[in-house]
């Protein structure tokens, strides 16, 4: 099989496995001011496990998320310390900022209005260019609205865009809208990358399937990181140990079977995921 691009795994649910407050509304967001040490540290263990793209903790950066906990105004500050944290650890890979839906990621209906989305999406994309990122990872986008915007948003920096979206068990995003109208909206900003995200591990082949197709001639590259788990309203999210690294990795390379090229994983991974992953390329 031809080589793949390694991605980290999760980097919310590492921080609550080692012991981190990641009480909602900030989630992962929260460790940048109480455990920064350990934000590095687990970017260390995913760059030692073989990652090629660490993506930076700013998937809670975003006004919105901040506001909730009456820190609204240090979207830039929070969202500098997540990619200079990143970047530390780097030391050849790329550092990719997150940009996530700016309300619950299962729950499309919350999705607020454009006005809100352009100005949300566009502050927090900036402040990603003006850190250093490498990449925008718009990822588990839930409508194609919301992902439209925010790619449009990602986009005008400059960087190189990458889209990912969160399915339900039908292959559809969680709005109901197919695939194929998400890469059709998201298309012409010439994303070098379309992948699938936050779905169970038994669901990623034949999101893959639909996507492949959902791309038609389009030859842009595409992939899945998936996760491990099931969410927790409290925490954000619940660890099991359902699916072992090794098991991991065996599935996976039925995943670079099916063509694709991008390949991580999202939350209840963990660096021996990872380990995994790259043993097997």
């Amino acid at each position: 099989m031809s080589a793949f691009t390694l991605l980290d795994g999760a980097l919310g649910t590492e921080l609550t496995r080692r012991g981190c407050d990641t009480r909602l509304p900030l989630w992962s967001a929260r460790a940048l001011l109480d455990a920064p040490e350990v934000v590095a540290q687990i970017h260390a263990d995913y760059r030692a496990a073989g990652a090629e793209v660490l993506t930076a903790n700013t998937f809670r950066t975003n006004r919105r998320a901040l506001d909730k906990a009456g820190l609204g105004d240090q979207v830039a500050a929070l969202t500098g310390r997540a990619v200079r944290l990143a970047r530390e650890a780097a030391f050849g890979a790329r550092v990719a900022g997150s940009m996530a839906p700016v309300e619950d990621c299962y729950t499309p209906s919350l999705v607020p209005d454009e006005t809100a989305l352009r100005a949300e999406h566009g502050e927090l994309a900036a402040a990603l260019a003006a850190a250093g990122c490498d990449l925008i990872l718009v990822e588990t986008m839930n409508t194609v609205r919301e992902a439209k915007i925010a790619a449009e948003a990602a986009a005008a920096t400059g960087l190189p865009l990458w889209v990912s979206f969160t399915l339900g068990a039908d292959h559809a995003l969680l709005s109901g809208e197919t695939l194929a109208h998400a890469l059709a909206a998201v298309r012409p900003l010439n994303p070098q990358a379309v992948l699938v995200n936050c779905i169970p591990v038994a669901q990623v082949a034949g999101a893959l399937e639909t996507l492949s197709a959902a791309r038609g001639g389009w030859p842009v590259a595409f992939g899945a990181y998936a996760n491990v788990g099931h969410v927790d309203d409290e925490v954000g999210w619940t660890l099991t140990d359902a699916v072992s690294p090794a098991a991991y990795a065996a599935v996976a390379r039925g995943w670079r079977a099916q063509g694709a090229t991008i390949l991580g994983g999202c939350c209840g991974t963990s660096p021996a995921h990872i380990v995994a992953l790259s043993a097997s390329a």
